[in-house]
């Protein structure tokens, strides 16, 4: 198991005893470039979450798809861990 995978299962199982309805994004033919890894929803609030192990980062198109996000309003969280999404009150 990669260090994003264990961190991907940590995270959705973190939100899934939290009340959070979540699903992960295949990236494949006719994805939105950049589209975050999973999506979370709970009481009309939506999570686009981005995985990354400790030292990866952001592609451009991951960096575009989380301004296109926050300018409509949305939430966009990068996760290394559960403790990001502890941290944005998830």
């Amino acid at each position: 198991m990669t260090p994003e995978t264990a961190i991907k299962k940590q995270c959705r199982d973190y939100l899934r005893a939290k009340g959070w309805f979540v699903f992960h994004v295949l990236q494949g033919l006719g994805c939105y470039p950049g589209m975050s890894d999973m999506i979370a929803i709970k009481k009309g609030r939506v999570l686009f979450i981005e995985i990354k192990a400790p030292k990866g980062r952001q592609s451009k198109y991951q960096q575009q798809f989380e301004m296109d996000i926050s300018t409509h309003g949305g939430e966009y969280v990068v996760a290394r861990s559960y403790q990001d999404l502890d941290a944005v009150g998830a």
